[in-house]
C-alpha cells in the first residue's frame, strides 16, 4: 500500500477510536516509515524541523491572549456593542456577532470564541426571552469568526506547510470576514423583527459615550494588534506579544477584573492548548515528507484530471471534499492532512495557494458548526440547554449564508488578493 496513503487511513482510523489527533498523526507516520523501509530518524527530524520556525510562536501568545481575554476584556467588548444597537430587536444576536468578530480579532481560536463570547451572549439570550435554540444557533455559527478574521491559528498552521507570509493570508482573510459577519448581522436582524424579539430602551449619548469611556482600553486591543500587521510596524508573531502584554496589563491593572493569582492557571491553560497544535504542526513536517516522496500526491492530481479538466468544476470539488471532511476532522489536522497532497493540484490548475489557504480555512471552520463532530454548535448547545434537533435546525439558515459567502470567495479571486496585492 502507498505510504502516503497510510498516513491519512492511520490519522482517520485511530483519531475516530478516540486518540488525540496529534498521537494518531505520530503513530500513523511511524507505520508508513515502516512499510516504506525509511530510516525512523526521519520522525525526530522533521519533527523539529517543524516546530523550528518562528511564525509559530504567533499560536501560544494568542491562545494566551484569548485565555487572559475571556476573564475581562470579554465583557466590555460586549457591553459597548450594547450599547450601541440594544435598542434594536434581535439586538443581542448583533452582539454576539460582532462580539465573537472583536474576539477573534484577538485569540484566532473558534472554540475560545465560543466559550468566551457564548458562555456571556447565550445566558443574557435566554434571559430576554430568545428561543434558547437560536441563542445557541447564533452564537455558534458567529464562534467561526474567530478562526476566519484575522489572527487566525488554522492560517498560520497553513503558512508554516506551504512557507506563505502569515501576513499576507492574514490579510486576504479581512474581506471574507467581513462579508460573512454583515451577512450574519443582517440575517439577526431580519430574525429579530420577524419573531418580534425584546429590545432595550435607547440609550442617551451620555451612557453610550460613558460605556465607551470604560470600554475604550478593550476597543484598542484589536486596534493595535490589526494596525500593527497591517501597518507593517510589527510582524504577526510580535503582534501576538503585544497582546498578551496589553491584555494582562488591561486586565490586572486598569480593569481589575483579574487577580495575580490567576496567572498560573491562565498560563497552564494556554500550555495545554497550544502544545497539541505545535505536536500536530511538527509530526505535520515527518508526514508531509512522506506523502510527498511515496507519490501520492501525484495521484490524486491524475485523478482530478481524469475526472474534469475545468478549474470551476475542480474548485468546487474540492470545496465539497472540505466541507466533507470539516464534518469529521478539526480543522489544523485537515490542513496538516491534505495541503501536501494537494500542492501539485494547485499549479496544475492555476489556483493560487494563497486564495486556496483562505478557501481551505473558511471550508474547515463551517465545519466547526457541522455535525458528527461541530465542536462549536456542541459547546454552544450545552452553555444554551437546547435541543439540539431545534439548534441544527436553527443554524440551517446561516449555514446556507456561510456557504453563499464560501462560493463568492471561491469564485472571485480578487475578494481574497485584492487585499494582499496592494499590500505588495
Amino acid at each position: 500500500m502507498n505510504a502516503g496513503l497510510i498516513v491519512i487511513l492511520s490519522l482517520l482510523g485511530l483519531s475516530f477510536l478516540g486518540i488525540p489527533i496529534y498521537l494518531a498523526l505520530g503513530i500513523g507516520t511511524l507505520v508508513a516509515l515502516n512499510v516504506a523501509d525509511m530510516p525512523l530518524i526521519v520522525l525526530p527530524q522533521k519533527l523539529f524541523a517543524g516546530m523550528n520556525a518562528s511564525s509559530l510562536l504567533a499560536i501560544p501568545f494568542f491562545m494566551l491572549a484569548g485565555n487572559i481575554m475571556s476573564r475581562s476584556i470579554t465583557g466590555k467588548l460586549i457591553d459597548i456593542s450594547n450599547a450601541l444597537i440594544g435598542w434594536i430587536k434581535g439586538s443581542l444576536a448583533v452582539v454576539t456577532v460582532l462580539a465573537s468578530a472583536l474576539f477573534g480579532a484577538i485569540s484566532g481560536s473558534g472554540v475560545a470564541t465560543a466559550s468566551a463570547v457564548g458562555g456571556t451572549t447565550i445566558p443574557a439570550m435566554k434571559e430576554e426571552g430568545y428561543p434558547p435554540h437560536f441563542a445557541a444557533a447564533v452564537s455558534g455559527i458567529a464562534s467561526i469568526l474567530g478562526p476566519i478574521i484575522p489572527p487566525s491559528i488554522t492560517l498560520i498552521v497553513y503558512a508554516s506547510i506551504t512557507d506563505l507570509s502569515v501576513s499576507k493570508l492574514f490579510v486576504g482573510s479581512v474581506i471574507p470576514g467581513i462579508l460573512l459577519a454583515g451577512g450574519l448581522i443582517i440575517y439577526a436582524l431580519f430574525y429579530g423583527m420577524k419573531h418580534d424579539l425584546p429590545a432595550h430602551p435607547k440609550k442617551k449619548p451620555k451612557e453610550i459615550a460613558l460605556t465607551l469611556i470604560d470600554g475604550i482600553w478593550a476597543l484598542f486591543m484589536p486596534v493595535i494588534i490589526l494596525g500593527g500587521i497591517f501597518g507593517g510596524i510589527f510582524t504577526p508573531t510580535e503582534s501576538a506579544a503585544v497582546a498578551v502584554v496589553y491584555s494582562l496589563a488591561v486586565s490586572l491593572f486598569i480593569y481589575k477584573d483579574m487577580k495575580l493569582n490567576e496567572i498560573f492557571s491562565v498560563f497552564v491553560e494556554g500550555t495545554i492548548a497550544t502544545s497539541s497544535i505545535l505536536m500536530l504542526v511538527g509530526l505535520s513536517k515527518a508526514s508531509s515528507y512522506i506523502v510527498t516522496t511515496s507519490g501520492l500526491p501525484q495521484q490524486v492530481l491524475e485523478g482530478f484530471s481524469a475526472i474534469t479538466s475545468n478549474k470551476i468544476i475542480i474548485l468546487l470539488l474540492l470545496n465539497l471534499l472540505f466541507l466533507v471532511i470539516g464534518m469529521l476532522m478539526e480543522a489544523n489536522a485537515a490542513i496538516i492532512m491534505m495541503t501536501p497532497i494537494l500542492m501539485p493540484l494547485l499549479s496544475a490548475f492555476g489556483i493560487d495557494p494563497l486564495q486556496f489557504g483562505i478557501i481551505m480555512s473558511f471550508n474547515l471552520c463551517i465545519g466547526l458548526v457541522t455535525p458528527p463532530v461541530g465542536i462549536c454548535l456542541l459547546m454552544t448547545n450545552q452553555i444554551a440547554r437546547a435541543s439540539f434537533v431545534q439548534t441544527l435546525k436553527s443554524i440551517l439558515p446561516m449555514l446556507l449564508l456561510s456557504m453563499m459567502v464560501l462560493l463568492l470567495v471561491t469564485f472571485v479571486p480578487q475578494l481574497s488578493l485584492w487585499l494582499p496585492s496592494l499590500l505588495q
